[in-house]
């Protein structure tokens, strides 16, 4: 969690002023003082556009520059010139400087003021649109600032009438509606000040609002990133919204933009997917499916998020060899307990019987019903025996110890061996492989395994009429990991046997014992590999043992 808390942003930055002490530059960060500023400039365009076109269309009658056409031209074209350079400058992101805004209500307040004179003074109305210009300054400037700027309008005004008495002798009554004039400018600069405040303090917090849940939301993403189970989310039309990194990992997607149609990303996921919304049953689990790199089988959980089936479906992907793991441990902690029991209180007894049975098989007077009671009493001895041995080896395995073999040598020796102990005929037994591979792995343990499977094979695959077992190696296509698989041609496991068939005790023929492939898988495991089986096409088995890279294995 550390990673992630380093990882996400300040909320200092965003943190709201007090309300005691004044910012030294409150308005640098403020978004509506942004827009406010982009405001003013395109007004102040529209201002200098409608002063030109008063100054060139309306000359008989003249609106505007009684006084003074030519000063009225000229500081209108200036005006409106100065206004479109600043809006250009300042469109797309407006520089929000104190003295910058002061310098251009300045300029705003010369150009108003010269454009009043020339028409005749406050009478013309110009003089209003300094309210307009010192309010929207007010919302961008310090407490000073902005009362500074009103004092320097209103004295403006007061300094045009007077000029105005003194050059034409304009009515004194006129400073009446000046000083009212001023007194708007100074009032509407206090109301804004107070508004400007609120409106930054409300910024402020939203943007700590904004920062609180940028922040929630990554640590949300980071949570589920790094979760061990496996999520992923699709909506109504299929498309993945949401997938952490164990579950592209299991299902091979190598890409987690959302959006992506999650029939192209994983189709085996899709189909499944397809026929769990038709069958309308949202407690019914899909099958288990085979993870990207072969090495497991996955679980696959889904819930409808909302109304009915066919809209957005959360899955929950999970390792099948997990959960497996843990049961069957459960279950070879309660053998390792009874071992020792097994070997005393059972084997003695049959021990004994095998013993009579061979002493009463000499005798002479034995008919033959006798002879074959007898036969069954050795053969389901010897079954018995069987089990305890392999039940004794389960609670006293020792640790692997891994070598590196090339498979290509290894599988042609054992090969050779396998066939040369149960008299198989040439061809029963064949080899293939796409390249010779290195893996890390015990020795006897492999040779274990690998027998246990190709014996299965013989025993059980020659239900179809003939024996032909194929010992293949090479990469999984996926993963480059390494892999060795043994199939047959026989008639494959049931389907409700499936899930079971490496669980201890679990066999569905008769004669087994159920923990060879128990045995095998633990095995496996030991080696840090892991021992799946999937249906052969056109019939049979594969059972493949996919290793680790040896590459990745820790010293």
């Amino acid at each position: 969690m550390a990673t992630a808390e380093h990882t996400l942003k300040s909320p200092a930055a965003g943190t709201a002023p007090a309300a005691a002490a004044e910012p030294p530059a409150r308005s640098i960060g403020s978004e509506a003082s942004r827009r406010v500023l982009r405001f003013v400039a395109i007004f102040r365009v529209a201002v200098g556009i409608v002063m030109l076109v008063i100054a060139f269309g309306f000359r008989n009658p003249q609106l505007l520059g009684i006084r003074d056409t030519a000063l009225f031209l000229v500081t209108a074209t200036g005006y409106c010139l100065f206004a479109v350079l600043l809006l250009v400058w300042q469109w797309r992101r407006p520089v929000i400087m104190p003295r910058l805004v002061l310098i251009e209500l300045l300029i705003d307040v010369l150009a108003i003021s010269l454009l009043m004179h020339a028409s005749g003074g406050v009478r013309s109305g110009l003089g209003v649109l300094m309210v307009v210009f010192v309010g929207a300054a007010s919302l961008s400037l310090q407490g000073r600032q902005a009362f500074f700027a009103s004092a320097v309008a209103a004295l403006a005004i007061l300094a045009e009438q007077g000029l105005r008495v003194l050059e034409h002798g304009a009515p004194s009554g006129d400073f009446v509606a000046a000083g009212v004039l001023g007194a708007i400018i100074f009032m509407i600069a206090s109301a804004a000040y107070p508004l400007a405040r609120r409106l930054e303090e409300s910024e402020a917090l939203a943007r700590q609002r904004g920062i609180d849940l940028a922040n929630l939301a990554q640590l949300n993403d980071y949570i589920i990133q790094n979760l061990r189970e496996s999520i992923v989310v699709v909506d109504a039309a299929n498309r993945v919204r949401l997938i952490n990194q164990s579950a592209a990992e299991h299902t091979g997607i190598r890409t987690r933009e959302p959006g992506q149609d999650l029939a192209q990303l994983a189709p085996h996921l899709h189909r499944m997917l397809r026929d769990w919304r038709r069958q309308g049953n949202p407690l019914l689990q899909p099958p288990s499916f085979l993870s990207a790199d072969g090495s497991t089988r996955i679980n696959a959980y889904l819930a409808p998020l909302g109304g009915g089936d066919d809209g957005p479906v959360l899955m929950f992907l999970e390792d099948a060899g997990l959960l497996s793991q843990k049961v069957q441990q459960s279950k070879l902690a309660a053998l390792g307990r009874l071992s020792a029991s097994i070997a005393h209180e059972i084997r003695n007894p049959v021990g004994a019987l095998s013993h009579a049975s061979q002493l009463l098989e000499e005798s002479p007077r034995l008919g033959a019903d006798d002879r074959r009671l007898i036969d069954i009493i050795r053969t389901n001895s010897r079954r018995v025996n069987e089990i305890i041995e392999n039940v004794l080896q389960l609670s006293r395995r020792e640790t692997s110890r891994p070598e590196l073999i090339y498979l290509a040598g290894w599988t042609r020796d054992f090969a050779a061996e396998f066939s040369s102990t149960l008299e198989l005929h040439e061809g029963q037994l064949g080899i293939t492989s796409t390249e010779d591979v290195e893996v890390r792995v015990d020795p006897s343990h492999l040779r274990q395994v690998v027998w246990n499977l190709c014996e299965n094979a013989i025993k059980y695959g020659s239900s179809n009429g003939g024996i032909a077992v194929e010992i293949g190696f090479g990469r999984l296509p996926g993963s480059r990991r390494p892999y060795l698989e043994v199939s047959d041609c026989g008639a494959g496991i049931p389907d409700e046997m499936r899930e079971q068939i490496f669980e201890p005790f679990a066999t569905g023929r008769s004669g087994g014992t159920g923990l060879g492939l128990f045995i095998s898988r633990e095995l496996c495991e030991c080696n840090r590999a892991a021992l799946v089986y999937e249906a052969r096409r056109g019939g049979g088995s594969v059972f493949r043992i996919v290793f680790a890279d040896p590459a990745r294995w820790e010293n």
